[in-house]
């Protein structure tokens, strides 16, 4: 079942394309949308959303996953606006993946750690760590919202191997 994973952001969207199974998964395909490149001005928040949606479509029709994954939200208190703009382009890829008829996880972000490491405290360096193992990378993914895309897929992969886990969403 390939599942397609998405590391939302405005600036960088990372996404990873994981199919085989969840013991032995491979990579079908990884990369990222950038919506802001250079040391030009940033576009406005509409334009990046546009563009993000456009870029969403076209891997999701090129991929043809059967499930998309997406962290849930979350805020960390000293960075409440982080989460406001992680919402805009997760609202884009949510809305892109319904309507494309195709089945929606979220994952709570220590349900990814967990799925990775072993730990639902895990740092991003650890889960990056044990996604270039995983699949045996000469190194970390880069950007690395790409690497943290491809353990979105992965974790999502195996919650779908056993089943809806209870305290997360899954839509069909």
């Amino acid at each position: 079942m390939p599942v397609l994973g998405f590391d939302p952001g405005l600036r960088i969207t990372g996404y990873g394309c994981v199919t085989g199974d969840e013991i032995r998964p491979a990579i079908l395909e990884a990369g990222a949308v950038r919506l802001v490149t250079g040391s030009g001005p940033v576009p406005p928040v509409a334009d990046r959303l546009v563009e993000l949606d456009r870029d969403v479509r076209e891997i999701i029709g090129r991929l043809q996953p059967r499930a998309v994954a997406i962290e849930g939200l979350f805020a960390h208190y000293a960075h409440p606006e982080t989460a406001i703009k992680m919402a805009h382009a997760r609202g884009v890829i949510l809305l892109a993946a319904r309507q494309a008829g195709v089945q929606i996880l979220e994952l709570k972000p220590a349900e990814v750690k967990k799925s990775l490491t072993g730990s639902g405290r895990a740092d991003k360096a650890q889960v990056q760590e044990s996604v270039r193992q995983l699949f045996s990378l000469e190194s970390v993914p880069k950007p690395n919202d790409v690497a943290d895309a491809l353990a979105i897929a992965v974790a999502a992969m195996r919650r779908a191997a056993v089943g809806l886990g209870a305290g997360s969403k899954g839509y069909a």
